[in-house]
């Protein structure tokens, strides 16, 4: 089997179509468009018909080999696609696979897809066993600086351009999500008749509104400016934004701030911790910034905090969640009201 990323699928079809593929991995989006060039080029191959089975308890592995071996009347070849939810196919699937892949019938592909799998399960003997019949293509989430190259990628896939500041506003809109990156692509693309995208453009179309206003907040903190911080928190609250989208924000910056913070420590210079840990070059300065105030043991205890409202934001602790909010506001913009020593008898509370 080869082991391929992604990005070298097409190569390895047009040079040949193996008898079975495992598509592995937790990003919804690379894993789909993955199966669809599988698929495309099982089709081009005479592979007309696809039967999809989901793995779930109960499921009879029986079915596996005797769809393999029976053809429709309309099909000449078919993909025999199997979704294992859990990545684990039991001991009896582990069987049927291994039975399957000693002789792989010449008129069926199978088409295995399962979430990230450990390394226990690739030193399976059904993985092994389908490793040596097949391809593996292993997906891997696009994080941090690698997101911005991606949007960028798409949009000139789809015929157009983008500034630096439209694809870094793109990719801190929709967080990670490249199933919303690429159907934002994709309106984009009505909008921009000249093939040019701005950043006006993207906070002008792209959805959630009240999440750019979040992402405001959260520099206005990190800028230290607790009164304005304060003000947009407030106008949060004010137009129903949920509480847990503030606390994922705040949280998602102090998160940040702690890794940079751990990574200078260690030794590594600021600008090679904030790369690392996914800091754009035009947030550095706002980093920087928080950096100057906060240090690590401040960091760690504001991310307590955090997990003390997540707690309240569910019920599991009585407080108020909105009153806790401010507060950790006021703290990333380096408000302490309490000395670290009294939080911590604070936070021992809860």
């Amino acid at each position: 089997m080869a082991k391929l990323r992604p990005d070298q699928l097409n190569g390895a079809l047009r040079k040949q179509l193996a008898p079975v593929y495992i598509v592995s991995g937790d990003e919804p989006l690379l894993a789909q468009e993955t199966c669809d060039q599988i698929r495309a080029a099982a089709r081009k191959k005479g592979f007309t018909e696809r039967e999809l089975h989901h793995v779930e308890n109960g499921f009879d592995w029986e079915q596996l080999l005797t769809s393999a071996n029976s053809l429709s009347l309309f099909a000449e070849r078919k993909i025999l696609e199997l979704r294992i939810d859990n990545g684990k196919p039991g001991d009896k699937g582990g069987k049927a696979l291994i039975s399957y892949c000693e002789n792989p019938p010449e008129d069926t592909l199978l088409l295995i897809v399962t979430p990230k799998l450990d390394g226990s399960s690739q030193r399976s003997k059904w993985f092994k066993a389908v490793e040596k019949a097949g391809d593996f293509v292993q997906i891997w989430p696009i994080v941090g600086p690698q997101l911005p190259r991606w949007i960028d990628q798409r949009i000139q896939q789809a015929g157009m351009r983008a500034s630096r500041e439209a694809i870094d506003l793109l990719a801190a809109r929709i967080e990670g999500n490249l199933l919303a990156a690429a159907q934002e692509v994709e309106k984009l693309k009505l909008l921009a008749t000249d093939g040019e995208i701005t950043a006006d453009m993207i906070a002008g179309s792209v959805a959630d509104s009240a999440r750019y206003d979040v992402f405001t907040f959260t520099d206005k903190a990190l800028h230290g400016d607790a009164r304005s911080a304060v003000k947009t928190l407030h106008g949060l609250k004010g137009e129903g934004t949920d509480a847990t989208v503030v606390l994922w924000a705040l949280a998602r910056e102090i998160r940040t701030l702690s890794q940079v913070a751990h990574a200078i420590q260690q030794g590594q210079s600021f600008d090679r911790a904030a790369k690392s840990n996914g800091v754009w070059d035009k947030r550095k300065p706002l980093v920087n910034n928080a950096l100057r105030r906060l240090k690590l043991n401040q960091l760690h205890l504001l991310l307590r905090k955090a997990n003390g409202i997540d707690k309240s934001i569910k019920g599991l602790r009585n407080a108020d969640t909105w009153d806790e909010l401010m507060d950790l506001t006021l703290n990333l913009s380096g408000t302490f009201s309490l000395s670290p020593p009294v939080q911590k008898l604070s936070l021992a509370a809860h």
